[in-house]
């Protein structure tokens, strides 16, 4: 079974950089996608930034620029610089791959971002 473990969120003030982890644990699994999702109060999750099985790298729009995205073996990070009021919500990383006993998507239990003068 394979578990994931976010932290690096807390209030910053804009203009403020963050970095977002998001470790995964468990035995015999290979990841093949991961990804940062976040959810404001009274708003749809939106994906934030992922990475393909290929290694290829999305962004929403309005983070281009801003945000990172990267993995370094089995932990995936979210780099924030230039945080908005707007970036406010609570972030999610999602990873997917495959165990021993078949193919995994799970998400992180959340972290909370809250950038406020």
């Amino acid at each position: 079974q394979v578990q994931l473990v976010e932290s690096g969120g807390g209030l910053v003030q804009p203009g403020g950089s963050l970095r977002l982890s998001c470790a995964a644990s468990g035995s015999a699994f290979s990841i093949y996608g991961t990804g940062w999702y976040r959810q404001a109060p009274g708003k749809q999750r939106e994906l934030v930034a992922l990475i393909t099985p290929v290694g290829s790298i999305t962004y929403a729009d309005s983070v281009k620029g801003r945000f990172t995205i990267s993995r370094e073996k089995n932990t995936v990070y979210l780099q924030m610089y230039s945080l908005k009021p707007e970036d406010t919500a609570a972030y999610y990383c999602n990873v997917n791959g495959m165990t021993t006993t078949g193919p995994f998507n799970i998400w992180g239990q959340g972290t909370q971002v809250t950038v406020s003068s």
